[in-house]
């Protein structure tokens, strides 16, 4: 057994004298998003430190937990808080819990970030399906010796974010009368935000969106054959001529503000898986 199989049974064996749920969804909250953990019913909460290998969350409002439970009646897993290249982990070390909720389990994954945007016809404030990507961090999580039994050393990315699960948002989002829209996510390592200059560029090389996470997740959430959801929380206008200063404390404002939606929608979609 591989190193990386091996630091899986172990984080494996130290959940499951907490808990026997089979998880169907693996979720993962962004900044300002975790609020929605405590919906969960009958809940088990892990504290990260309690996991062996899993790293520690160091980001405000990224609390730090591994949350079992119901939602929407079923079987989740929920990471309150999430790991960044920028924190000072590797790209492997970030992305361990997929690997982990694929594990438990999981047939899908949906991960929430908030994002800044560059197309001047997407408002702050709004929800953004993230339909492709454009991985600028110079780096990959698969990078190394392949383990094959938890994937396939050169993964298909011609569709990263599940066509099937996007068009289960866009009726869940219709129903509930809530406003979405599509776009394609580029990802950088942070943690400083970007000059009007790199706005520029990113926009010209066809992005929407820029993230300083959820691209990793996704390479090895495909990797190991989970489909996934990207949902992105527009939290501050990246228009290169029109710039201005931005605080983390503003960027969790706007995200709490669109918790109601994000809990709707999610809770729409994975009612019906």
């Amino acid at each position: 057994m591989g190193e990386l199989k091996n630091k899986i049974e172990e984080s494996l064996k130290a959940i499951r004298l907490k808990t026997a749920l089979q998880p169907l969804v693996g979720i993962i909250f962004g900044t300002g998003m975790g609020a929605m953990a405590d919906t969960i019913d009958e809940r088990v909460v892990i504290p990260y430190g309690a996991i062996p290998h899993f790293p520690l969350s160091t980001v405000e409002s990224h609390e730090g937990n591994l949350v079992f439970g119901k939602l929407a009646e079923k079987p989740v897993v929920a990471m309150q808080g999430r790991f960044h290249r920028y924190e000072g982990y590797s790209l492997q070390q970030a992305t361990y819990p997929v690997r982990v909720m694929k594990a438990l389990g999981c047939q899908y994954i949906i991960i929430q970030n908030a994002v800044g945007c560059m197309n001047p016809l997407i408002p702050v404030g709004a929800l953004v399906l993230i339909s492709d990507h454009i991985n600028l961090m110079g780096d990959n999580p698969l990078i190394g010796p392949n383990e094959d039994s938890l994937g396939p050393r050169f993964p298909d990315m011609s569709e990263p974010y599940s066509r099937e699960l996007m068009a289960l948002a866009e009726e869940v989002a219709l129903e509930n009368k809530i406003r979405l829209y599509k776009g394609v996510a580029v990802a950088v390592t942070g943690p400083c935000l970007e000059t009007a200059a790199e706005y520029r560029f990113f926009r010209r090389i066809g992005a929407d969106i820029v993230t300083m996470s959820t691209v990793p997740e996704v390479i090895v959430a495909v990797h190991a054959g989970l489909k996934a959801l990207g949902l992105s929380t527009v939290t501050d206008a990246c228009l290169p001529d029109a710039l201005k200063p931005l605080s983390i404390e503003e960027i969790i404002s706007i995200s709490n503000a669109q918790e109601q939606n994000r809990q709707t929608l999610i809770k729409g979609i994975i009612a019906a898986l």
